[in-house]
């Protein structure tokens, strides 16, 4: 699938660049009585976190916002139970495979 969102940071790279090879680690976080918060961890630099997370805030109408984690760098917040859609959607947009995924929680 092609879309018109452009990920990278950098503005020429082959299409082997062009995939995650770490682990994407998505996981769920009970806040507050029935309040989860979902954090995607292990994007590679290379990508714009920032336009990751317009673009899932607009298609999913959901909260998110990136912040800066002392142990783990940059990480994706999102409001809500996200997991599976958040894994679809960066398989959908072919930022990597469903086996570069994992994801945690209950």
């Amino acid at each position: 699938m092609t879309t018109n969102l452009d990920l990278m940071t950098l503005n020429e790279q082959d299409e082997e660049d062009a995939i995650q090879h770490d682990v994407i680690h998505i996981r769920v976080q009970q806040r507050s009585g029935r309040k989860l918060l979902t954090t995607v961890q292990g994007i590679e630099e290379k990508f714009d976190k920032r336009k990751l997370v317009k673009y899932i805030r607009k298609i999913y109408a959901c909260s998110g916002t990136v912040i800066k984690h002392s142990e783990y760098g940059e990480v994706m917040q999102f409001q809500g139970d996200q997991r599976t859609k958040v894994a679809e959607f960066l398989v959908q947009i072919e930022m990597c495979g469903r086996g570069v995924i994992k994801i945690h929680g209950f």
